[in-house]
C-alpha cells in the first residue's frame, strides 16, 4: 500500500512557475513508477507526465513538453513536478500517482494509488 500527498499548488499569474511535491509513504517508493495528472473543471483527468523509478526515464503531455519538469528523490520519498510558464489553461487538480509497473503509461486505469490532489490556479 502507498499513501500519497501533494503539495505546492495554488494561485500564479500566467507566465509563472510552480513546483508541486508529492511524498509517498512506505518502504516501496524507490520501485515505482510515478506520475503527474490534472483534471480541469468539466473535464477529464489527464495525463501531465510520468517517471520511471529509477529517474532515468520521463514522459510527457504535449502540452506541458518543454515548460514542465518532472523529478523524485527516492530517498526523501518525493516526487516533484516544476511547472514553468504556466498558462490559463493549466488551471486543474493536480494529482499524483503510484504504480509499480514499468512502462509510463498514459492511461489512468494502469495507476493504482492516487492522491487527493491539489489545486492550480492560473490567472491571466
Amino acid at each position: 500500500q502507498v499513501q500519497l500527498v501533494e503539495s505546492g499548488g495554488g494561485l500564479v499569474q500566467a507566465g509563472g512557475s510552480l513546483r508541486l511535491s508529492c511524498a509517498a509513504s512506505g518502504r516501496t517508493f524507490s520501485s515505482y513508477r510515478m506520475g503527474w495528472f490534472r483534471q480541469a473543471p468539466g473535464k477529464e483527468r489527464e495525463f501531465v507526465a510520468a517517471i520511471s523509478w529509477t529517474g532515468v526515464n520521463t514522459r510527457y503531455a504535449d502540452s506541458v513538453k518543454g515548460r514542465f519538469t518532472i523529478s523524485r528523490d527516492n530517498a526523501k520519498n518525493t516526487v516533484y513536478l516544476q511547472m514553468n510558464s504556466l498558462k490559463p489553461e493549466d488551471t486543474a487538480v493536480y494529482y499524483c500517482a503510484a504504480d509499480p509497473g514499468l512502462h509510463l503509461t498514459v492511461v489512468l486505469t494502469n495507476w493504482n494509488y492516487w492522491g487527493q490532489g491539489t489545486q492550480v490556479t492560473v490567472s491571466s
